[in-house]
Formats: C-alpha cells, sequence, structure tokens
C-alpha cells in the first residue's frame, strides 16, 4: 500500500476508500448478473457442477457476513437468515441454492444489507485490526488481508456469473452502461465463434 500523503490517518483512509470501490465495483457487477430474469432463469444450473446465478449471490452474502462479521466479533442481527453451520453440515450446498421460501428480491436484498454490514467493520477498523478466520488454518489475519481476500473471492463468482448469464440469454458486458464487449456488427459475433472453432480444428486433438 502506497501513501500519498505524510498523514497516515489519512492515507489508510485513502487507502480503505480504493479497496472499498473495487470491492463494490464487483459487488455490484455480480448483482446486475441477475437483472431482468424469471425466479426460474435465475436458479437454474447449467453446468454440471449445479452452479447457478441466484446460487452464487447468495453464497457471497453468506461469506461477506462471515467474513467481517463474526471474524471481528459481530454478528449479524438476524441469525436464522444466513446459513448456519448446523445446516451446511447435512447439506454442504445450502449456501449454493435459493429455496422455495427465497426468491430474487429477497437473496439480492439479503446482499445488499450485507454490504452495508460488511462497510460498517471497514469503516470502524483500522487495516491493522486483527481478526480470526476459524475455517482457515492459519486463522489469524487482518482487516486488510481479508478485503482483499473478499474482493478476489466475489470477482472470481462475479465471472462464474458472467458464464451462467450468458449462457441464459446471451447476455455479457462488464456493466450495465459499460459492456466492456466490441461491437462486431451484425453476424460478426457468430462469424468470431466460427473462426474460433476453425481455430480450434487445425489445432486438433
Amino acid at each position: 500500500m502506497t501513501q500519498t500523503t505524510d498523514d497516515p490517518a489519512a492515507a489508510e483512509l485513502e487507502q480503505k476508500q480504493i479497496l472499498k470501490k473495487y470491492l463494490q465495483e464487483t459487488r455490484e457487477a455480480l448483482v446486475w448478473k441477475l437483472e431482468g430474469l424469471t425466479e426460474k432463469q435465475a436458479r437454474w444450473p447449467l453446468v454440471p457442477s449445479g452452479n447457478n446465478l441466484l446460487g452464487i449471490v447468495k453464497h457471497c452474502a453468506n461469506i461477506e457476513i462471515g467474513y467481517f462479521g463474526s471474524c471481528f466479533g459481530r454478528e449479524w442481527p438476524d441469525p436464522a437468515e444466513l446459513v448456519s453451520e448446523a445446516v451446511l453440515e447435512e447439506d454442504p450446498q445450502a449456501d449454493w441454492y435459493a429455496t422455495a421460501d427465497e426468491s430474487v428480491a429477497s437473496v439480492v436484498d439479503l446482499y445488499r444489507r450485507a454490504w452495508v454490514f460488511c462497510d460498517e467493520t471497514i469503516d470502524t477498523l483500522p487495516l491493522s485490526a486483527p481478526g480470526h478466520v476459524p475455517w482457515w488454518r492459519a486463522g489469524d489475519v487482518t482487516l486488510f488481508r481479508l478485503i482483499v481476500h473478499v474482493t478476489d473471492e466475489i470477482a472470481r463468482h462475479a465471472g462464474h456469473a458472467d458464464i451462467l448469464r450468458e449462457l441464459t440469454d446471451e447476455s455479457v458486458g462488464l456493466y450495465a452502461d459499460n459492456t466492456n464487449i466490441p461491437d462486431l456488427g451484425a453476424g460478426g459475433s457468430a462469424a468470431y465463434v466460427e473462426k474460433l472453432k476453425k481455430l480450434a480444428e487445425q489445432a486438433g486433438d
């Protein structure tokens, strides 16, 4: 972390703002992948692992609350909203899918409330604040390390969501107002895919 000021408090604030910016952008990108989908589409498993869009968001809500909550001695106000360790012992995949009682709106609402809860930890504690992750072999960590870890994990799942959304309705893109995908024109995407297939054929088995 590079300090741009001689004031340690100001430098830490600047570092937090940068870390929170990238974390929040990744959160928003993930939630955006659910927009416009039906309850069935959001839940539908499109790969052999069973990965599904709504399940990814539910998982991310639970992990963020765990890392920025109990790891720093803060408990979520309503534990019944989360997937407990007892439930996970019976069903290790329980945080990877929405139940019949949950909806796209309720899972997204949980995740958005999780952002507020988790950001309170980041805003209140110094980056050097000690935390403990009981499910890690070396469980003692700092807040700084966990912000980086969580951002990395959410970004990985946002990548999963990119692929699942494209498999659902061919929608692609980084943000709603910036797809970050070049405009290949009418028929351009199909031609590009055919080009890749020919290259793969030439490479052989």
